[in-house]
């Protein structure tokens, strides 16, 4: 009799907001070949990760998360474990969850569904869009690890759902107490990727960078390209809530300096919207579910700050879908689809 779990998956957070612990956790996380793959050469990214990013970003990387920090811990772990908690209550089957980087780690949790039997797994990875260093690495992670931990556990992954109907209406009607409220501009503030990753990800070698307007035109690519993929999340969130084309636009945040990544960078709009009249600000960041170091502390925080010392007069942060119903629903709804399947 086969025995079916599922394991939601996001990408992880330090253990606390102290410098060696932030420090044990960039190094995981920016060690990631699929994170920072260049240079190419093993050592040489050792170097750059060890010897100049974290350096010169634990201190100050710590400090952020202090800022954001609860009494139970991590916002992005605490949040996730919330999600867990209320679809298990609505599912019969075991419902998991592991970090890509950091605690509860992925090898830890198959071992225990290993002890358990549990020979069928559903990969819910929490990021709507593809992305190698998100969505791919973390789908990555589990089959090399289920190879030398549980190799005869079936494996199937939820692909990326960014045009999903149902993720659509769950993330407009989110955002709808806020979109009620008077406002000059909605930003859709996005996590930036390298340039570089978008050509990289586009097997054909013919369409992204190459064809005019390759977003919005249709193409096997979009399956792996990160920008059109947002960008159709964007359309359809428009059309949805009924927004006036005039009022919002997309931006891309979370950059490293060294190389071209997505632009228009979100430090810059934000800089550059009150001159332009638009000072009744709404900031959404849909390519997170849950919120975290980059939408709390970089938007809301700091993101606040930067627009209203231009003259900015109001900033509002959408929350992230978090453990709100809507995203539970469609949580549900997409396993149960899954079960259905394997009967």
């Amino acid at each position: 009799m086969s025995l079916p779990a599922v394991l939601l998956l996001n990408l992880g957070s330090p253990d606390s907001t102290s410098v060696p612990d932030v420090k044990r956790y960039l190094r995981e996380f920016l060690g990631d070949e699929r994170v920072i793959d260049k240079p190419g050469n093993a050592f040489l990214r050792w170097v750059l990760v060890n010897g100049i990013i974290i350096p010169f970003r634990a201190k100050n990387s710590a400090h952020a998360y202090s800022t954001v920090w609860t009494a139970e811990g991590s916002p992005l772990v605490v949040t996730s474990r919330h999600t867990q908690t209320k679809l298990q209550s609505r599912l019969d089957v075991p419902v998991e969850l592991a970090m890509n980087y950091g605690s509860p780690s992925i090898p830890d949790i198959l071992r225990q569904l290993a002890t358990r039997s549990v020979d069928r797994l559903l990969l819910f990875p929490q990021y709507p869009h593809y992305a190698m260093s998100s969505w791919e690495t973390v789908v990555a992670k589990i089959h090399r690890e289920a190879a030398k931990l549980a190799p005869d556990l079936k494996i199937e992954c939820v692909p990326p759902y960014y045009g999903d109907t149902d993720y659509i209406d769950a993330l407009v009607a989110s955002a709808r107490p806020y979109l009620d409220q008077p406002h000059d501009h909605l930003l859709f503030s996005y996590h930036g990727i390298p340039v570089r990753h978008l050509t990289k990800a586009d097997s054909s070698r013919a369409h992204c960078q190459i064809v005019a307007d390759c977003c919005n035109t249709c193409s096997p690519a979009h399956a792996t390209c990160y920008r059109a993929q947002v960008t159709r999340t964007t359309q359809l969130f428009a059309q949805k809530a009924g927004l006036d084309p005039k009022k919002w636009s997309i931006s891309f945040q979370s950059r490293i300096a060294g190389e071209p990544w997505l632009t228009p960078y979100t430090d810059y709009e934000l800089k550059r919207l009150p001159p332009e009249g638009k000072k009744r600000l709404l900031v959404i960041t849909p390519a997170f579910v849950t919120d975290c170091l980059e939408t709390l502390e970089e938007i809301r925080l700091r993101g606040a700050e930067d627009f209203k010392a231009v003259g900015g007069v109001s900033f509002e942060h959408i929350p992230c879908l978090n453990d709100q119903s809507g995203w539970i629903d469609f949580l549900e709804r997409r396993v149960r689809r899954w079960q259905a399947d394997g009967t």
